[in-house]
């Protein structure tokens, strides 16, 4: 599957070699390779970022890949990679086993992302409180019609542990954001290993509830309003409202490297920050860190 495989981007061959700047044949081989990996959510986002980057530097090859948040950070602790993709904050253990091999993991925030709760468009339900949905993915609530909805049976679907966007909905959603809450999925939700999946399953299941990155939502399934309370407002994910902190299910989105980077890797940091890079963000469906 392509979320598994390794994504090599290369897109300068070899009539790109050279180029032309005041009458002067310049060498465009690249000079430097950048090793990007890690998180499917922001994987999308990473090649679009690189294809841009390398069009600007041909001097700059950047090979993106995915595999997920925990596998990205492995690749960084190892040091086989020099930029780790995550869809959340790196644990304390990690940091710790980083930190036993010589490396001081640094965090970059490049994102933003809303975790979009879908179901089915036949679905009448069309709202839920955070709670409604921990009990749900607990296994306590298991039917439809316990929350507005029709008698069916309900068919709880996630991504696979390996993601970050699974570690985030577990600890944000599941547990509500209690530190010493221990609640799990129930035994019977459907791991499913892409953001696609999510998407197809949900489209082809009445009875399907799934979550999704919004970047990765399509007009095939129906976004729910989301209330941290019953007696609070209930709010569809967007860029405003997860910018104004009203969408109660919105989250960071990461780049970790070692402390001490190359000139190469820092120049295409600091890129990421640029107008350039954060209008890439929207286009995707993201939320940009900066305006």
């Amino acid at each position: 599957m392509w979320f598994f495989a390794v994504i090599i981007l290369i897109l300068f061959l070899s009539s790109c070699a050279s180029r032309t700047v005041q009458g002067e044949t310049l060498s465009t081989e690249p000079s430097y390779y950048i090793q990007n990996k890690g998180s499917d959510t922001i994987v999308n986002l990473a090649l679009r970022w690189a294809e841009a980057y390398q069009q600007a530097h041909p001097e700059v090859r950047i090979s993106v890949t995915g595999g997920g948040s925990g596998t990205g950070i492995a690749a960084l602790i190892d040091g086989t990679v020099d930029i780790a993709n995550a869809s959340r904050a790196m644990k304390k253990e990690e940091i710790e086993a980083a930190r036993a091999k010589g490396i001081e993991p640094v965090e970059h925030v490049i994102a933003r992302d809303a975790i979009a709760v879908i179901v089915n468009p036949s679905n009448p339900v069309s709202q839920l409180t955070l709670e409604q949905i921990s009990l749900i993915y607990q296994g306590k609530i298991n039917n439809w019609r316990e929350v507005g909805g029709e008698d069916r049976p309900i068919v709880r679907l996630s991504r696979e542990t390996n993601s970050g966007t699974h570690v985030y909905f577990l600890e944000a959603v599941v547990r509500l954001g209690q530190k010493d809450n221990k609640a799990l999925f129930s035994p019977d939700t459907l791991l499913l290993p892409s953001s696609e999946g999510i998407i197809t399953e949900v489209r082809d299941n009445p009875n399907a509830i799934g979550y999704d990155g919004l970047g990765y939502v399509t007009p095939e399934v129906k976004v729910l309003a989301v209330a941290k309370t019953a007696d609070d407002p209930y709010i569809l994910p967007s860029v405003e409202t997860v910018n104004s902190g009203a969408y109660p299910i919105s989250r960071d989105l990461y780049m970790y490297t070692q402390k001490e980077v190359n000139a190469a890797v820092q120049a295409y940091l600091d890129w990421l920050l640029s107008p350039e890079a954060q209008k890439i963000v929207l286009e995707l469906g993201f939320v940009p860190v900066r305006q």
